[in-house]
This record gives C-alpha cells, sequence and structure tokens, in this order.
C-alpha cells in the first residue's frame, strides 16, 4: 500500500443501518471524507445486492463485509458473485483454512481475467475484535487472539489473500511478520478518542491504528449514531494529516 495516499482514502465508513434510506443519507453526509462504503450482513440482509450495485453506480468504492466461511467451492462462487457486483474488497474468514482461501483467489482471479474488470481485494478475516482471550479459551483454542490472528494472516498470505481484518493490537506485529506493503492491513473497531468502546474489546483510536501499521480505518456507530458525522470526520481527518 502506498503511504502517500490521501488520509481520507483509509477511511471506511461502515453503513451498518437498517433501510436503503438511512444509509444513502450517510453516504450523502459523508461524501468526499470517506474513501469507501461498507455494507455488512445487517444491511445486504435488509435490502440485497441492488444496493451494491447503486452505490457502485454512484461512483463509490464498497466493502462487502459478509464474511464468507463455507466450504471451497461455495466461498469461491460468493466471491466471484462479489466481484460481479463491482465492489472494490470483500471478506472471507481466514479459519476457513487454506483449500477455501486458495479457492476464492484463484476463482476470482481467473473471473475478472476473463470478464476484463477490475479484480477486487480479498481481505481474511483473523480474529473478531469483539472477542478477547477468554473467548478463544471458552472456543478451546489454547492460546490468546493475537497469536491466532499472527497464525491466520501468515496462512492469507501464504494463499495469496490481499491482505487481513484485525485489530490494532495485531497490526503491528503482522505489518513486521509480513513486511509487502501490498498485503494490506484493515482495522475495525476504530473509535474517536473519548468514544465508547461498546461492544469492541480490542478497539483503538484512528492515530492509534494508524501508527500500528495501519492501511485502512473502519468507523461505525460513533458517526452513524451520531448527529454530526461530518463534523466528527473533518476533525478525524485533521488529526490523521498531523
Amino acid at each position: 500500500m502506498n503511504r502517500s495516499f490521501e488520509p481520507r482514502d483509509r477511511l471506511i465508513l461502515a453503513l451498518d443501518v437498517p433501510t436503503a434510506e438511512q444509509a444513502l443519507r450517510l453516504v450523502e453526509e459523508t461524501r468526499g471524507l470517506i474513501g469507501m462504503y461498507k455494507v455488512g450482513s445487517q444491511l445486504f440482509t435488509a435490502v440485497g445486492p441492488e444496493f451494491v450495485r447503486e452505490l457502485v453506480r454512484r461512483g463509490e468504492r464498497v466493502f462487502l463485509d459478509l464474511k464468507f466461511h463455507d466450504i471451497p467451492t461455495t466461498v469461491a462462487r460468493a466471491g466471484v458473485e462479489a466481484a460481479r457486483l463491482g465492489v472494490s474488497m470483500f471478506t472471507v474468514h481466514a479459519f476457513g483454512g487454506e483449500g477455501m482461501l486458495r479457492s476464492v483467489v484463484e476463482a476470482v482471479g481467473d473471473f475478472c481475467a476473463r470478464q476484463g474488470i477490475a479484480r477486487p481485494r480479498i481481505l481474511a478475516v483473523t480474529v473478531l475484535t469483539s472477542l478477547g482471550a477468554d473467548d478463544m479459551a471458552m472456543l478451546g483454542l489454547r492460546t490468546g487472539p493475537e497469536e491466532i490472528a499472527m497464525d491466520l494472516a501468515r496462512l492469507a498470505y501464504r494463499c495469496g489473500v490481499g491482505g487481513v481484518v484485525a485489530s490494532a493490537r495485531e497490526s503491528a506485529r503482522i505489518r513486521s511478520l509480513i513486511p509487502d506493503r501490498e498485503f494490506v492491513i484493515v482495522v475495525p473497531g476504530i473509535r474517536p478518542p473519548g468514544a465508547s468502546a461498546h461492544d469492541q474489546q480490542r478497539s483503538a483510536t484512528p492515530r492509534e491504528a494508524v501508527q500500528a501499521g495501519a492501511d485502512y480505518l473502519v468507523l461505525g456507530r460513533p458517526l452513524v449514531e451520531s448527529d454530526r458525522p461530518r463534523e466528527i470526520l473533518v476533525d478525524l481527518l485533521r488529526q490523521l494529516s498531523a
């Protein structure tokens, strides 16, 4: 990832709302201050793929965050459909394993080459930022989230995936482990200074995440639930530019 890109290009706004009308209102309110819009499970389930197509038609970059996790053939086919929608990035779960990751990378690459269209960046989700060490133990995993994230990031890179989704706590170690700047790190759970962490156990401020090696920052509830999202974004961009 080129470090010279504009601060706003780092920012991804999670459109975690139940209707297309609310989502489009957020897009209009934040236009010009956001590099990409994330469509996740809630909005996609409510309004479907046509909303993604609408955003792409409007010239917006879309991050489809559905965290595909299934047998290799199913995830590969889902990845092809994500590419067909015209999204810029989409997610799969790294826990799906090597066979699943390699299948989706190959299928999407082949499809985009045949169609002559831009290839979306595939991101592997490592460990959800809502999970902590106790959760890992309850799942029968003997190491904490940071060590698991390292192992999954290494696996994703080996399989040709374009980057990972990980918390800011793991970002510096992932970047040290994988110095290839084409392998991007997307950090969710971003909170402006003083904002509530909600259900995020491993959150960070924008500056903390960038200093830890993040390429992209996902902003959600602090903006979505605010009556002044544009003001918050202007302040965040000022901090990132300092």
